[in-house]
C-alpha cells in the first residue's frame, strides 16, 4: 500500500490577499477547495499524511471527516522536505507518494500514473507534463530524456508537483528545514530521477490570476 504525503502547509504569499485569512489548499478553484482537488489525485489503500502550519486550525477543521493524518507544523514552516521528514513515522514503507495543493487537473489520476510507471530501480520518478499542457507554468523544470530519465539540461517538462519517492536519504540530512531538492539532486547525480508524463493538462494555481486560468481549463475538459 502507498502512503501518500499532501503537502498544504505553506504562506501562500502569491495567493495573497486570499490567503490572508485561509490556507492555499482551501482556496476554491471550481467551487471546490484545492486540497479536496489534490485528494482526488492520491486517494487509495495506505495512510495519508498532510503538513499543516499556515490558518492550520482552519485545514484541520475541513479535514475532520476525511480518513487522513494531520502533520502540524508549529512553530516553523518546515518546506517539503522538512514536511516530509517530520512525517516520515507515519508513512510506513517506501515509497511514498508526495503531491503539492495548489493545482488542479484533467486526465487520469496522478497516482494511477505513477504507481503504474514505477519500477524498482528508481529512486525517484516525478509526474511531468508538457509546457503546452501547463496552464500558468512556464514548463520548464526538468528535460524527460528518451531512457525516462530526467535531467536539469534541456529544460522543457514542468514538475506537476505529484512523484513517488524512497526516503533513505532523508537520514542523511541534518537540517530540519529543508526542500524536496535535497532528495532529487543526489538522485539526479546517480541517475535515478526518472520522470512519466502526464497526459492530461495541469493548471499551477499559484496566484488569484491562476484561479480563472485553471476553471477555464477544467471547463474546457468538461
Amino acid at each position: 500500500m502507498t502512503a501518500v504525503m499532501v503537502f498544504a502547509a505553506g504562506l501562500g504569499t502569491r495567493m495573497r490577499p486570499l490567503t490572508d485569512d485561509r490556507p492555499k489548499a482551501l482556496v476554491h478553484v471550481a467551487g471546490r477547495p484545492l486540497i479536496d482537488h489534490a485528494l482526488d489525485q492520491v486517494r487509495g489503500p495506505g495512510p495519508t499524511v498532510i503538513n499543516a502550519h499556515h490558518h492550520a486550525d482552519r485545514l484541520i477543521a475541513h479535514l475532520t471527516d476525511q480518513d487522513v493524518t494531520i502533520s502540524h507544523e508549529d512553530p516553523t514552516l518546515l518546506e517539503t522536505g522538512g514536511g516530509l521528514k517530520h512525517a516520515r513515522p507515519h508513512l510506513g514503507t517506501d515509497p511514498i507518494l508526495t503531491m503539492n495543493s495548489d493545482a488542479v487537473w484533467t486526465g487520469p489520476r496522478a497516482r494511477a500514473t505513477l504507481e503504474a510507471a514505477w519500477q524498482d530501480h528508481m529512486d525517484g520518478l516525478l509526474l511531468v507534463v508538457p509546457a503546452a499542457r501547463a496552464v500558468g507554468h512556464p514548463g520548464k523544470d526538468f528535460a524527460l530524456e528518451p531512457d525516462g530519465r530526467l535531467t536539469r539540461d534541456t529544460r522543457n517538462m514542468a514538475y506537476t508537483g505529484a512523484g513517488l519517492l524512497r526516503t533513505d536519504l532523508l537520514a542523511g540530512i541534518d537540517q530540519d528545514v529543508f526542500s524536496l531538492w535535497e532528495l532529487w539532486r543526489p538522485m539526479l547525480a546517480k541517475g535515478t530521477l526518472y520522470g512519466v508524463e502526464h497526459p492530461g493538462s495541469w493548471a499551477d494555481v499559484g496566484t488569484p490570476e491562476g484561479i480563472a486560468q485553471a476553471e477555464a481549463m477544467l471547463t474546457q475538459a468538461a
